[in-house]
């Protein structure tokens, strides 16, 4: 019983009953994790180390990089992805508790509605995502950073910070809201393939 259960629960996370969710799972969602897990190590991998301040010392540097980044990118979107996944990994946790096939999922109207309910959960938890990334990170890397350091040091006032390879993290913070923006477009079509194929087998019944 265990076994069939950890495998109907495998195969519902790798092949999700619709075309668009086998597309999203194992294309687009492959590519976003290498984007983020290798090209996000290269581009703010060293961001703290390289983050300098005018006057360049140490636990000035530190002060104002928390300032500048309160949250970092990586553990944001790690968190992004990881969330987006909950609502799936739970439906697909019941479904295979019920020994129901991933071929019968839409035939069955209940079940159909809790695999909606799901998809449009993702839909929204990346809105959320897509607002928070602008609230924490903005559009746009500038090259500066003007620090308010007047906390740790009365003499430091406004601080001039130097933000490396701000060109490199603003193409990269606009491919992650492409991310974002791509897969709520394949929820939704997801969602209109459940409700046309649905249709379709109401229509054969």
């Amino acid at each position: 019983m265990s076994l069939n259960y950890i495998k109907n629960f495998y195969e519902g996370c790798l092949r999700p009953p619709t075309v668009v969710g086998q597309f999203h799972t194992l294309f687009f969602g492959s590519v976003r994790m290498f984007f983020l897990g290798v090209l996000g190590f290269a581009v703010y991998g060293n961001e703290a180390l390289h983050f300098s301040c005018d006057p360049d010392r140490r636990e000035l540097n530190l002060f104002c990089y928390n300032q500048f980044r309160p949250v970092t990118p990586q553990v944001f979107w790690a968190l992004q992805l990881v969330t987006v996944l909950v609502p799936g990994a739970v439906f697909h946790l019941y479904a295979a508790y019920k020994n129901i096939d991933q071929e019968d999922i839409l035939e069955r109207p209940t079940i159909t509605v809790l695999y909606i309910i799901s998809v449009l959960l993702r839909i929204v938890l990346e809105v959320a995502a897509f607002w928070l990334q602008s609230r924490l990170f903005g559009f746009l890397v500038h090259s500066q950073y003007f620090c308010d350091a007047s906390s740790l040091d009365k003499t430091f006032n406004f601080t001039k910070c130097m933000v490396p390879e701000h060109f490199e993290k603003t193409i990269f913070l606009s491919a992650m809201y492409i991310f974002t923006i791509i897969t709520m477009v394949l929820c939704v079509a997801e969602i209109f393939e459940i409700l046309c194929r649905r249709l379709g087998y109401l229509a054969n019944q």
